[in-house]
């Protein structure tokens, strides 16, 4: 079958469809039925079913013959180790960390707060968590205190478990004060603390509170994994809201069971056995989806990295962890593979490595740019999928799912729509555009498993971001087109449209534009205000390591291609070059934010940023434009 056929399937029978993807999970009671609308729009997945992720995502592996295979494969360039752990130690540690939490009163409802960097423990306190049926809510590593309270007091955790210390390239972060700091800060404090001391830094402990990893597990009864109803939320993983407040999304535990087990076999094309690497961090949707749970569902290995794409060591630290542990899809964010092709643009340190065994390149997290796109096929020789998908839906909305069959490739598209998601471009007014046309991204409900079925303690929130602009659809806050041969493109979320004098044109297509000079790496174009036409963009370039061109020249000559390409309709005129993008953490670049540097208007720093030093060289660079003065005088 391919994946017209897949998809009709999924139209024809959404209830077979998905009782049938059920079948891969071990239940400890079958779920009567798939879809629970009786609260629509607010919808649940195999409600009545139940079952522990736990089970699994570990425990089912062992006991199918499996318990040698490697589960997890650590890799720490920064402190140059390297370390294995298979399926029987997986299950014996976590149900260790799980009988410990017990033993001090964790159990199933209870929230616990996860803090910590790229190291097996945080998948093992995850997993720990869910063993309980206790709902985990894991927070980025080094997040700064103020944003951890936020999230302490929402979720009231029972326990927190952390780290000492997280490691970047030159620094050591400093986890365990931030931890206290934002347990002084906040109204709700927990009952314990479990710190995982690091050799690179031990922490000191608060007495009676912390506990030490190992200490706290000694001489315990492991735990068994304790069977919870498919509705019962798995975690909560915050997402910034625009308003401040961080948005607790929610993940039910049989409709992510369901959707990650069929998302690994017919997206990633993973079974058990397979090696699958994500690039991410845990703090982030990829990394519980694809990290954590996915492969650990599929039987497969998962390799979890603490380093970066350049500098630790080198721009093929990708490429020898790909060779050496074979890995056969592998995951991660177009911003890292542009950080690697600015400083490799012609791939050498590529072709030093032996990837044989890699099938797929997989791209999500910001919108896969073409040029960046041809320098990995050209480079790598296998599938580069682009796939979007979001924090609040947990898995791809649209791919191309080469478990199933490899469509066609087509530069600036994530593919086609997975099924359960129908997919609609939407005018202002909610109704359907022609194909080609630019509008807003909508599903319409109910969504399939695995997505969000709300958010924490806020569903008056939850209707109003998501299902009140477009009645009977999930709006999805990105704006883009289908083309005729029903392949979806994102241009940029709904709030970077730009409207030049009347056009509303997305900074995506500019984007590309500009992507397409060859001395450019990376950019971002942004709208500022313009008395005269609305808005007018303006490009920010960073440019490909050993590149002699003057700076102006290579403003001028993307301000032509854009002309060229676009049309004069874009108005571009403004573009300069910069040594780097501001960024969250996940790489997603903060367009919004610059905008309002431009338009001189106050924002706060966004808590996800990951160097707020940046936003003062974004300054520096748009007042040698005439910014923010130029915007107000047209």
């Amino acid at each position: 079958m391919g994946y017209r056929e897949v998809y009709s399937a999924w139209q024809a029978d959404p209830e077979g469809f998905w009782m049938q993807a059920a079948g891969a999970i071990d239940w400890e009671r079958k779920p009567s039925k798939a879809l629970f609308d009786d609260k629509a729009p607010i919808y649940e997945w195999f409600s009545d079913g139940m079952v522990n992720t736990c089970w699994n995502a570990v425990d089912r592996h062992v006991l199918a013959g499996r318990g040698d295979q490697i589960a997890i494969q650590h890799e720490s360039p920064i402190t140059l180790s390297t370390k294995g752990i298979t399926y029987r130690q997986l299950q014996e540690r976590v149900a260790s960390l799980a009988g410990a939490l017990r033993m001090r009163g964790v159990e199933k409802g209870d929230r616990v707060i996860i803090y910590m960097p790229m190291i097996p423990e945080a998948l093992e306190a995850m997993l720990a968590c869910a063993r309980l049926g206790a709902i985990h809510s894991v927070v980025f590593g080094g997040f700064a205190a103020n944003e951890l309270a936020v999230r302490i007091d929402d979720c009231q955790p029972k326990a927190i478990i952390a780290a000492s210390c997280g490691l970047e390239p030159n620094r050591v972060v400093h986890y365990k004060p931030l931890l206290d700091a934002a347990i002084d800060m906040a109204q709700h404090k927990p009952e314990f603390c479990v710190i995982f001391q690091r050799e690179q830094e031990v922490a000191k402990l608060v007495e009676g509170r912390d506990f030490n990893w190992h200490g706290f597990q000694y001489g315990v009864k492991p735990a068994e994994c304790v069977p919870v109803e498919g509705n019962h939320p798995a975690y909560i993983l915050y997402t910034s809201g625009t308003t401040g407040q961080p948005k607790g999304v929610v993940r039910h535990t049989a409709g992510h069971l369901v959707a990650l087990q069929w998302s690994m076999t017919n997206i990633y094309n993973i079974a058990a056995g397979d090696r699958f690497w994500a690039a991410s961090d845990v703090g982030w949707v990829v990394g519980h989806s694809y990290i954590c749970y996915g492969p650990l569902i599929a039987g497969a290995t998962t390799v979890v990295f603490e380093g970066k794409p350049v500098g630790t060591p080198h721009p093929g630290v990708f490429w020898r962890i790909i060779q050496n542990h074979r890995i056969k899809s592998f995951f991660t964010a177009p911003t890292a593979l542009r950080a690697i092709r600015r400083e490799d643009p012609e791939g050498e340190w590529i072709r030093r490595y032996k990837l044989h065994d890699l099938q797929a390149l997989f791209l999500a997290g910001e919108r896969a740019d073409p040029d960046t796109v041809k320098w990995a096929q050209e480079h790598l020789g296998v599938p580069v999928v682009d796939h979007w998908w979001q924090t609040e839906t947990g898995w791809a909305i649209a791919a191309n799912p080469i478990g199933i069959e490899t469509l066609p490739t087509k530069l600036g598209s994530p593919s086609v729509p997975m099924p359960g998601y129908d997919v609609q471009v939407l005018d202002e007014a909610g109704h359907p555009v022609p194909a080609g046309t630019l509008g807003a991204i909508a599903v319409k409900l109910p969504l399939p498993p695995g997505t969000l079925p709300g958010l924490w303690n806020a569903e008056t929130r939850f209707r109003k971001s998501y299902l009140e602009h477009f009645p009977g659809y999930y709006e999805t806050g990105d704006a883009g087109y289908i083309d005729e041969d029903g392949y979806l493109y994102i241009m940029a979320r709904t709030d970077d449209v730009i409207n030049v004098a009347g056009h509303r044109l997305s900074t995506g297509a500019m984007e590309e534009v500009l992507a397409s000079h060859p001395a450019v790496a990376e950019c971002a174009v942004i709208g500022v205000a313009d008395s005269l036409k609305g808005q007018s963009p303006v490009g920010f370039l960073c440019l490909k390591a050993g590149v002699a061109t003057p700076h102006e020249q290579v403003a001028r000559e993307v301000v032509k291609l854009v002309r060229d390409k676009i049309g004069p309709v874009a108005a571009f005129k403004s573009a300069c070059v910069v040594d780097r993008l501001p960024k969250t953490r996940s790489g997603k670049i903060l367009r919004a934010t610059m905008a309002k540097i431009a338009d001189g208007e106050p924002f706060k720093t966004p808590a996800t940023i990951d160097d707020p030093a940046i936003l003062d060289e974004i300054r520096e660079a748009l007042a040698g434009l005439g910014y923010p003065e130029a915007a107000k005088a047209g």
